[in-house]
């Protein structure tokens, strides 16, 4: 079983174009659609349509509009009362693939909403395999609000506890790595020079991200697979380093794709496949959800059949 925990879940609107958007004039739109979103949630629709078990943690306040759209997702959830509805992002995607977002503010938690959601993670992770811990956090909720869901759900659960999986940014992320001990993080390269504090050529880039992985692992994280759009991703563990270059599509979307990636590798990873099929899955599954429209969540059936070679990668400074 995977459970994911969305502390900032969001109502996503997709709109495409029939041309490039321009900006300060009336166009008209080709289509529309709205989906339940938010990281994990995102996680929990990949891999149920893995047909992996899945538990969804969010918060969630009677009423609210979202719980429409996430009784279309199909997925098992868990939802803890809160007050305030959930955010609506807005995506506007042209005909070439070029995305634009506007994301806007959530519902503040509060302090007793915040103990009520890692009550909630606690108890949903028993017996788990992995916990994804995914989003950007709240307004109210503090930076290392992910460390305090990762020591309360070890404390709990002792050896039993389940894999971490980490995938959010800023000062969220620097916290996790910094005291979280995850089992595996997954910035993309934006995110993790923001979180080494360098700026990453973009020539060599797998190259490059690769070295600064291995400054976190093992001796921060477990492992990172880190996204890199278009150039595909790379996985870093105590064993070694790979990267992947994804096959060829047509880019409709590239919202949710690195969340899709993260659920092919944890497809992957239940299905006892090694780092490069691991890294493989990431890269196909985070491909295919780049050429679907919206936030749809990619299902095997949606994986596209082209080759994606893995090279082992040696090391080089940053």
């Amino acid at each position: 079983m995977i459970v994911t925990l969305t502390a900032h879940p969001s109502l996503d609107r997709a709109i495409t174009l029939e041309g490039p958007l321009r900006p300060g004039e009336v166009q008209s739109a080709a289509g529309a659609r709205e989906d339940a979103g938010g990281k994990g949630i995102n996680v929990s629709r990949v891999v149920a349509a893995a047909g992996i078990r899945t538990v969804a943690i969010l918060p969630l306040a009677a009423g609210d509009p979202y719980a429409a759209a996430l009784a279309g997702a199909a997925i098992d959830t868990r939802t803890v009362p809160v007050h305030g509805h959930v955010r609506a992002n807005l995506t506007i995607t042209d005909p070439a693939g070029v995305t634009t977002k506007l994301n806007l503010p959530g519902a503040a938690l509060t302090q007793a909403d915040a103990a009520a959601v890692v009550e909630a993670v606690v108890q949903a992770s028993r017996g788990a395999r992995w916990l994804v811990l995914a989003g950007s956090l709240p307004p109210g909720a503090a930076a290392d609000f992910y460390v305090a869901v990762i020591d309360a759900v070890r404390s709990a659960h002792g050896d039993a506890a389940p894999l971490i999986a980490v995938d959010t940014s800023g000062a969220a992320l620097s916290a996790v790595v910094a005291r979280g001990r995850p089992d595996l993080i997954k910035p993309n390269d934006d995110e993790l020079a923001e979180l080494s504090g360098r700026t990453l050529p973009e020539g060599d880039l797998a190259l490059a991200v690769a070295a600064v992985g291995r400054e976190l692992v093992p001796g921060r994280v477990e492992a990172a697979l880190v996204t890199l759009g278009a150039a595909g991703a790379v996985l870093v563990t105590a064993e070694g380093a790979w990267a992947a270059v994804p096959p060829g599509i047509r880019v409709v979307s590239t919202v949710g794709a690195g969340d899709s990636s993260l659920a092919g590798y944890l497809v992957a990873e239940a299905g006892g496949a090694g780092p490069e099929e691991r890294l493989r899955s990431a890269v196909r599954y985070g491909a295919a959800a780049a050429s679907l429209p919206g936030t749809q969540a990619p299902t095997p059936e949606d994986l596209p059949a082209g080759d994606v070679p893995v090279t082992r990668l040696a090391s080089a400074p940053v």
